[in-house]
Order: C-alpha cells, then sequence, then structure tokens
C-alpha cells in the first residue's frame, strides 16, 4: 500500500513525523508531502495566484509552498504520478478537529482533496489539554491510529466520504476506545474579534477564542473526546442538504 503523508502544520510539525510513523507502521512505501510554513487554518484553498515552489527533502519527503490542498495535489498529481496513492494521511493535527472546526481545518482538507481525487483519506488529530500546544501526549495517536486505520479501511471508505480521527487528550499509556459519532456543533458566541495598538497606536486585530462551557450532545466528536474516547466521523464531499433539496423542490416545482 503506498500512503501520502501531509499535514496543515508545516514541514517542521510534530505531529508529520507522529503521521509518518503511523504510516510506517501501515507500509514501507511512505511518502511525504507537506507545506513548507504553518497553514492551519487555510481551510481547503489553493493557491491560483503564486508559483508552488517544491523542495526535496529527503527520498520521500518534499515540502511545498503552499496549502494542504496545494501539497496533495502536487504529490497525486506530480510526485506520484506514475502510480497513485492508495491511501492519504492529513495529519497529525496539533490540536483537535471536531463539530465546526473541520470547516476551518487544513488538515481536514487535505483528506477533502485526496478524496475528490479519488483516494482513500483519512484525517487525524490530537487534542490538548489545559497544559497547551507545547504538552500534548503524541503516543495517543502513535500508538492507537494505526489500529484505527486498518479497522476503517477493513470496513471501507465510501467514494466521496474521508474519515475525520480525532485523539483525547490523555496521560502517556492510557488505554483509548473508540467510538463512531457525529460532527457536532459548537456555540459561536466564544469567538471573539481583539483589537490592539501598534508601536504607533494605530489598530489592529486578532480573531481569538473565549473559553467557555458549551452543550455536548451526545454522540458527537465533542462528546467522544470530552469522555476520553477517539472520535471517528465520517464526512461527506456533497454538502447538499436532502430535506431542504426536497422542500425546496416542492415550492419551486422541480
Amino acid at each position: 500500500m503506498r500512503i501520502l503523508v501531509t499535514n496543515d502544520d508545516g514541514i517542521h510539525g510534530p505531529g508529520l513525523t507522529v503521521c509518518e510513523a503511523i504510516a510506517h507502521a501501515l507500509s514501507d512505501d511512505v511518502w511525504t508531502v507537506a507545506p513548507e510554513t504553518d497553514q492551519s487554518g487555510v481551510a481547503h484553498s489553493l493557491t491560483l495566484s503564486d508559483p508552488l515552489r517544491l523542495r526535496q527533502i529527503d527520498e520521500k519527503r518534499f515540502a511545498v509552498k503552499g496549502t494542504p490542498t496545494d501539497c496533495v495535489i502536487m504529490g497525486v498529481r506530480h510526485i506520484l504520478k506514475d502510480k497513485r496513492p492508495d491511501l492519504v494521511l492529513s495529519g497529525v493535527n496539533k490540536g483537535q478537529n471536531v463539530a465546526e472546526d473541520v470547516t476551518y481545518s487544513g488538515t481536514v482538507a487535505g483528506a477533502i482533496e485526496a478524496t475528490i481525487l479519488g483516494i482513500p483519506a483519512i484525517a487525524l488529530s490530537q487534542a490538548y489539554g489545559p497544559a497547551g500546544r507545547d504538552a500534548i501526549n503524541w503516543k495517543a495517536a502513535e500508538l492507537h491510529a494505526p489500529g484505527v486505520i486498518r479497522k476503517v479501511l477493513e470496513a471501507g471508505i465510501p467514494s466521496g466520504v474521508l474519515v475525520n480521527v480525532n485523539f483525547p487528550n490523555c496521560e502517556p499509556g492510557t488505554e483509548l476506545s473508540a467510538v463512531v459519532g457525529a460532527q457536532g456543533w459548537r456555540s459561536q458566541e466564544f469567538l471573539r474579534i481583539e483589537e490592539r495598538a501598534d508601536g504607533r497606536g494605530l489598530p489592529y486585530f486578532w480573531i481569538g477564542f473565549v473559553r467557555g462551557k458549551y452543550p455536548i450532545e451526545q454522540g458527537s466528536d465533542l462528546h467522544a473526546l470530552a469522555n476520553g474516547r477517539i472520535s471517528v466521523t465520517p464526512l461527506r464531499i456533497d454538502l447538499t442538504d436532502e430535506p431542504t433539496l426536497t422542500r425546496y423542490a416542492q415550492v419551486f416545482g422541480g
């Protein structure tokens, strides 16, 4: 099995090394094509107005000056054009990608692009706790991801579907189990614009989130992580809402 690894934290992201180890636990044919710099939050964007710069780092490792979407396209259409990958793993992201995070996530976008190109894809993310982004227990993902991926591949990934997997924040060595859950929903009341002033007194702004409690729906990816479980969520590329489609068809007579 040929595996293509990408991420959105960049070629030097610690989670990328973890993802490569996960891939090597599944196959000897592992290729990495990752962004040159951190691309967190770029979602499913691709570069159209600037050239893509490709830098080979090692025999099967490349950096692209672009987005995760660019990286997957570069990997599939150029680097591995003679033999396409059988699987794309995107991550391991530094922080969870659940609920509405999936619409912003470059990690999920890497898996989205692979799915559009007809390649089975899984996005992998590691949650962290109050200690912050510099105190992540990567072992949770590294130890448990290969088994989760094998089960997903055995069950099969339908065409037009990608799988989003999140690992909970936990102590090293913690036994974990996986649960299938729906994409959750958080209150966006926690989204804030923070205004600051530069050295000349001119304003500039940061988008940020205020920590707070919100209701967590049982059976969601949020609920899984909150209860120390690995969250496995299948996502569809087709964003059509079928009930509304049917209702509108009656209104418009289509």
